[in-house]
C-alpha cells in the first residue's frame, strides 16, 4: 500500500534566500537547513511499500524521518532535535499523496523504544517493591489477635481471614498485578513495534535494530514485510541493519552517495564489511 508517494525537500536556492534574510545573528546552528541539501537530497520517491534511508552519521537519515513525519503531522511519543529554525523548513517542503494518510500513522525512533523500556523496568521496580512490602504484611496479618468490635472494622477482618486462608504467594498475587512485562529489553523492544504498527498506516522507523538481537531483528524483518504485503501498511525507515537492508520490495536510497542514488542492499559498504568479514572467517563456521 502507498500512501505517501513523493517528498520533497527545499531547494539549495530556497535555503539561501531564507538563510541570507535572517538579520539574527545569535543562532550557532539553522538546523535543519543545509543537512539534507549538503547532501545532495531534494526528493524522495515512494514507489515501493517499504523505502529505507541508508547512510552514515550525519547524512541526514534521521533529519528526513523528523521533517516528514513533522510536515504530515504524525504522531509520536517522544521529543526530538527541534531548533528555531525546524517549522521554517518544514514550511518550505511539499508532498504528493496518493491515498489519504490514516489517523493511525506515526514515526517510532530509538528514544520511543528506550524510553518504553524504561518505563517498564520502571513499574516493575515499583511492583517489585510492593510485593516484598506484602511478603512482611501477610505474616503480620496472619498472625495478628485481630477482633471485630464495629463495621468499620470489617475491612481489616476480611483481610485477616484472606491472610489465613490463603498460602503467602496466592495472598500477594490476589493484590498486586504480575510484572508488567517478564521480557528481557530486547523483547519488550520487539513488543513495542508489534503494539504501535497496526494495520492500514503510514509508518516511520528509526533504526528500528536498536536493542534487538540479530534474531529478533529477522522476526521484525518477517513482521513488517507481512504487514505491508498483507495489511495495508507502508513503512519509511533509516537503517544500518544488513536483516532489514535485505528486505524484499524495498527501495534503498543510499544518501552515502552525492548525489544520493538508489542502491542494492548487496552494493552498500556496511553490508560488504560484514560480507568481507565472514568470508574471511569462512572456514571456522565450517563443521567438523
Amino acid at each position: 500500500m502507498i500512501y505517501l508517494s513523493q517528498f520533497t525537500f527545499p531547494s539549495i536556492a530556497a535555503e539561501e534566500n531564507f538563510l541570507h534574510g535572517i538579520k539574527e545573528t545569535c543562532y550557532n546552528t539553522v538546523y535543519p537547513f543545509q543537512i539534507l541539501s549538503r547532501h545532495d537530497v531534494h526528493a524522495l520517491n515512494f514507489d515501493e511499500p517499504v523505502t529505507i534511508l541508508y547512510g552514515g552519521n550525519g547524512s541526514g537519515k534521521t533529519t528526513a524521518l523528523n521533517v516528514i513525519a513533522e510536515k504530515l503531522r504524525l504522531g509520536r511519543d517522544t521529543l526530538f532535535n527541534r531548533t528555531n529554525f525546524f517549522d521554517h523548513y518544514v514550511d518550505f517542503c511539499e508532498y504528493v499523496i496518493e491515498r489519504e494518510i490514516p489517523e493511525r500513522s506515526r514515526v517510532i525512533t530509538s528514544d520511543d523504544v528506550f524510553d518504553f523500556m524504561l518505563n517498564i523496568r520502571s513499574l516493575n521496580e515499583g511492583i517489585d517493591a510492593k510485593r516484598k512490602d506484602l511478603f512482611d504484611d501477610y505474616y503480620d496479618t496472619r498472625t495478628s489477635k485481630f477482633q471485630l468490635h464495629s463495621l468499620d472494622d470489617y475491612e481489616q477482618l476480611a483481610k485477616v481471614n484472606a491472610a489465613r486462608r490463603k498460602t503467602k504467594s496466592k495472598y500477594v498475587r490476589d493484590q498486586v498485578k504480575d510484572n508488567v512485562r517478564e521480557h528481557s529489553n530486547g523483547e519488550s523492544a520487539y513488543l513495542y513495534f508489534t503494539d504501535k504498527i497496526r494495520e492500514n498506516g503510514l509508518y516511520l522507523l528509526d533504526e528500528p535494530e536498536n536493542s534487538l538481537s540479530p534474531e529478533r531483528q529477522q522476526e521484525l524483518v518477517n513482521f513488517i514485510e507481512e504487514s505491508a504485503r498483507f495489511f495495508g501498511c507502508q513503512f519509511i525507515m533509516a537503517t544500518h541493519s544488513p536483516f532489514l537492508l535485505s528486505m524484499k520490495n524495498s527501495k534503498i536510497y543510499n544518501m552515502d552517495e552525492e548525489p544520493m542514488r538508489v542502491s542494492q542492499w548487496t552494493e552498500l559498504p556496511n553490508v560488504r564489511a560484514y560480507y568481507d568479514f565472514f568470508k574471511k572467517h569462512e572456514q571456522c563456521f565450517i563443521e567438523t
